[in-house]
């Protein structure tokens, strides 16, 4: 274990770099047999994995980080059953060179390879096919847990059961993931079979969605948050399945950029998006295209550290899930908010959640229409966009992605997540971080 502080801390930040960390040190954890002795830490802790969290999730000002990136070894290879366990720092794109060449694929996965499994758990991450195969969580068989008093507890949906419901989507407040297992998915081709489908209004992108999510297993629109008035709604469907022919031909690893400094401030803007947005809608459809994995899951990987395009102020994601019911009016009344607000959504990406509930007490997703959306930080002006879109959320009965947040009211956050309560009984006392103490303030500035 080794203890930084000062201008060592200066890289532990969220990934929207709009909130900038303040922990008065950071504790980086190499081995599993060597963990600290956190009775003696004297401030709050937060585990700390690989700062993929868009928003506050992942800071802890006045804290210690507890940094688990170091946690990375496999541990075991069920190769045959398709169970892998491994420590909670090991990232999906270290997994997946394992086992993809044998036959294996994760059962979830998020727009990026490069978050960690702890972090996978702790914010119960979904992906396009969630309408299949639910969040990660649903496929985590157990874990390990060390709490602040020094005890490590093994937790599973048998053992320590509520302990294991808190933990997946407990934004690492119940204590440090130390391992976890979960299960693999079989895949017989490392490609996928795709189809790019352009559409011009909601109505068409729910249709699509009707039809396909029965053929295939992935399923999310890429949607024109900037179109002009009479060509709101407009976007592009995408939906794949992993190739079912027996193919050993393994894709060639992408070979990427890094942004190496911030952008200008200026360089995403409306005239720019809207240009791009236009020439994107356009592009010609396409059927049965056969990509990578890499490519079709993971195509923001290709430019290492993407989020210094939105310059110095860093960016927000916007993500909500709206109620069955409500969703179509009321994605279609957030669009129109958006464009009378002026402001510039870079990224807009849609897709409707399934049945399949999450084991997670604080778990975000939820049957409905899911809409993230990518702004440039621009201070006061963009706070107000937001607040008008929670009013939506709030009406509608929907959510906010915690993991992706960075100033929802707590009014908002309670409301949407009832088993708030509940899961306070199990977050560790010692633990904490800048979202809990934000969503879980009372109106006399108290928090749990």
């Amino acid at each position: 274990m080794r203890s930084f502080s000062g201008n060592s801390l200066s890289h532990y930040h969220s990934w929207g770099r709009q909130t900038k960390a303040g922990p008065v040190r950071v504790l980086r954890l190499d081995w599993l047999t060597q963990t600290p002795e956190l009775a003696s830490v004297p401030e709050p802790m937060l585990a700390f994995g690989r700062g993929r969290s868009y928003g506050d999730a992942c800071l802890n000002d006045g804290g210690v980080l507890l940094d688990a990136s170091a946690l990375d070894r496999f541990i075991a290879f069920d190769e045959q059953a398709g169970l892998i366990r491994c420590e909670a720092g090991a990232t999906l794109a270290e997994i997946l060179k394992i086992i993809v060449p044998r036959g294996w694929f994760v059962p979830v996965t998020p727009g990026t390879k490069h978050v960690s499994v702890g972090g996978a758990i702790a914010n119960d991450v979904h992906g396009k096919n969630h309408h299949r195969m639910g969040t990660f969580g649903c496929h985590v068989t157990q874990l390990e847990l060390l709490r602040s008093d020094g005890h490590r507890v093994v937790c599973s949906s048998e053992q320590n059961r509520e302990l294991f419901q808190a933990t997946i989507g407990g934004l690492g407040l119940t204590g440090l993931i130390l391992w976890a297992e979960f299960r693999l998915k079989r895949i017989r081709s490392p490609w996928i079979r795709m189809d790019r489908i352009p559409f011009r209004t909601l109505e068409e992108f729910s249709q699509l969605t009707d039809e396909s999510d029965g053929r295939f297993e992935y399923t999310v629109a890429w949607i024109d948050a900037l179109a002009p008035r009479g060509q709101m709604g407009r976007g592009v469907f995408y939906r794949g399945n992993h190739d079912d022919t027996v193919d050993s031909r393994m894709p060639r690893d992408p070979r990427g950029i890094r942004m190496r400094m911030d952008a200008p401030g200026g360089v995403i803007n409306r005239f720019t998006m809207r240009l791009f947005n236009g020439l994107y809608f356009r592009a010609p459809a396409r059927n049965q295209q056969l990509v990578s994995h890499d490519e079709f899951f993971y195509p923001l990987d290709a430019v290492a550290e993407w989020n210094r395009i939105y310059g110095a102020a860093g960016f927000f994601q916007y993500q909500c899930v709206l109620p069955p019911q409500a969703g179509p009016a009321g994605g279609r009344e957030m669009l129109e908010r958006i464009h009378a607000s002026g402001q510039t959504c870079a990224l807009a990406v849609l897709k409707v959640f399934g049945s399949l509930a999450s084991p997670g007490m604080l778990s975000f997703p939820r049957p409905g229409l899911t809409l993230a959306l990518d702004f440039p930080n621009r201070g006061e002006r963009t706070e107000k966009l937001f607040r008008e879109l929670d009013a939506v959320v709030a009406r509608c009965g929907g959510a906010i992605y915690p993991a992706k947040d960075a100033r929802m009211p707590p009014e908002l956050f309670q409301a949407a997540f009832p088993r708030w309560k509940e899961f306070a009984r199990y977050k560790d006392p010692h633990f904490s971080s800048n979202f809990w103490r934000r969503v879980t303030r009372n109106s006399n500035g108290a928090t749990r």
